[in-house]
């Protein structure tokens, strides 16, 4: 609370001992009593978290089928995925600042409407252009609705016990969203059909839309200045030019001109970006944001970590579908114990443990956990079974998301200016989608440089047929899992220098709007 002198004006508050930084805002106000109607908020916030984290993997499953159905070719077929992933990764930070601008409540109902209006045109589909025009525009209206969410949770929950609870529910969703994806997909295509890995989007967003206006409250310090402009193109060019680089360096080679083009693109449109934010009167992503070091090192920590942890579900599901002849529902039910754990290690332990314990302790326990995971998994072969094999494995990685991305989310949306939320909240979405992104693309690489070399190591007999491809196959998925186990290794140890040694405190300057 702020101290007044005889001549009645209020002295800044000292800085905050919770996180040992000076808080990165301005004076507080008094806190603002607690919202009676804030669990009913965090039900609506969740369920559009949920709409976002599936659709990163929902339709993986459905491709198949939809390309059979709408006569897509097996070169066309990746723009299912790449629409979404270049409109969402290329659009987040200019979406965070909006909310921002305009209000995180107004933009969370736009982004919402518009996710599931984009839904119901890609599920009715009667060609391929119409399928991906969905996916990009699904992709724009999550980069608004993304960020307005989670700065809506973030203004929501101000009392430390509180906070962590609700901030365990939504990095549970952040993490097990992926796997739950994978299931729900696998039985919807199976049981239905690939259309209703879209449809299924509509009656969830209708009930979030359904209660918005009842139960989210926009606590908002809206800046009265203007949209940075020549910021937002950059930003975006540059995200849309590495996400797309990234995306094509699977199919065509690191050192091809449609990859290397778009990335060194990316490059300069970012620095050049970066000059300009310290030059610009109302920035797009102010400087303080990312120079405060206990933030930077929680992105940092969640770049590596998502870097690492994409690789679980990328190679197990070729492992248990081609492998060991899971069929798509047996595969999405496999999932279950990784999802289970990520639930387990958020709202169980990391939500309970954080009001007293060091975010950087919870951090890197949480990485070291998911790296002997994936250790495991490197030791898989043709003959493995899934229990005894493959379960630990999934457990200890899923225990170790949790622990590690519920402390990530909290730390790296605390002591932010309520009027920038927005745009952090955004900061965080926009390093977990590149992290994805570049994780796949490195992950991939190695294990298909791993399975060449083993095949001309080993060249296969005629009579073995399959049974020799397969070796080499989980020979370069057993070298991937150990290459992202040491990326994990490596968040561990970035999380542990950087993360703070003292419970993160939320920023105490929201007034009601």
């Amino acid at each position: 609370m702020s101290r007044k002198p005889p001549g009645g004006e209020s002295l800044p508050s000292a800085p905050s001992t919770a996180t040992g930084r000076p808080p990165d805002h301005e004076a507080p106000a008094e806190t603002p009593a607690p919202d009676p109607k804030r669990w009913w908020a965090l039900a609506v916030i969740a369920l559009a978290q949920l709409l976002v984290i599936l659709d990163g993997t929902i339709v993986n499953i459905a491709l198949p089928s939809a390309q059979r159905t709408l006569g897509m070719s097996d070169a066309d077929r990746q723009w299912v995925i790449t629409a979404y992933t270049l409109a969402f990764g290329g659009l987040l930070l200019l979406g965070g600042r909006i909310a921002d601008l305009v209000g995180r409540k107004r933009t969370f109902v736009i982004g919402l409407a518009g996710f599931a209006a984009a839904s119901a045109l890609g599920g009715a589909a009667a060609g391929p252009g119409t399928l991906y025009a969905a996916r990009a525009l699904q992709g724009a209206f999550a980069a608004v609705l993304a960020p307005s969410a989670l700065s809506l949770l973030s203004t929501t929950f101000t009392d430390p016990k509180e906070r962590a609870r609700a901030f365990g529910v939504y990095g549970a969703l952040a993490g097990g969203g992926s796997a739950v994806g994978l299931i729900v997909g696998g039985l919807l295509t199976e049981y239905l059909s690939w259309r209703w890995s879209l449809y299924v989007n509509v009656p969830i967003a209708l009930v979030a839309l359904l209660g918005a206006p009842a139960f989210l409250r926009d606590r908002s310090d809206r800046r009265s200045g203007r949209l940075d402009v020549p910021g937002a193109l950059l930003a975006c060019g540059g995200l849309v030019a590495l996400v797309y680089g990234l995306s094509e360096a699977e199919s065509r080679g690191w050192t091809s001109p449609p990859v290397l083009t778009p990335l060194t693109v990316g490059v300069i449109l970012f620095a050049v970006f970066v000059w300009w934010q310290s030059h610009a009167a109302s920035p797009l992503l102010p400087p303080r944001i990312v120079k405060d070091r206990i933030r930077a090192g929680s992105l940092a920590t969640m770049a590596l970590a998502t870097t690492g942890m994409f690789g679980v579900f990328l190679f197990l599901t070729y492992y248990l579908q081609d492998v060991l002849g899971y069929p798509p529902v047996r595969t999405g039910l496999a999932f279950v114990p990784i999802s289970a754990g990520i639930v387990i290690g958020a709202t169980q332990i990391a939500a309970r443990l954080l009001p007293r314990t060091a975010p950087r302790t919870l951090m890197s326990s949480g990485m070291v956990l998911a790296a002997i995971g994936m250790a495991l998994l490197g030791g898989l072969t043709v003959r493995a079974q899934y229990v005894p094999h493959v379960l630990p494995a999934l457990l200890l990685v899923g225990l170790g998301m949790g622990l590690t991305f519920m402390p990530i989310y909290a730390t790296a949306t605390a002591g932010v200016r309520t009027r920038d939320i927005g745009v952090a909240s955004a900061l965080v979405n926009t390093v977990q989608q590149l992290g994805a992104s570049l994780g796949t693309v490195l992950l991939n690489t190695v294990a298909t440089g791993a399975t060449s070399r083993f095949l001309h190591a080993h060249p296969p007999a005629a009579a073995r047929g399959d049974a020799a491809l397969h070796d080499a196959v989980v020979h370069g998925f057993s070298v991937a899992y150990r290459c992202a186990a040491g990326v994990l290794l490596l968040a561990a140890l970035v999380a542990g220098l950087t993360a703070g040694r003292r419970t993160p405190k939320h920023s105490r300057n929201d007034t009601p709007a």
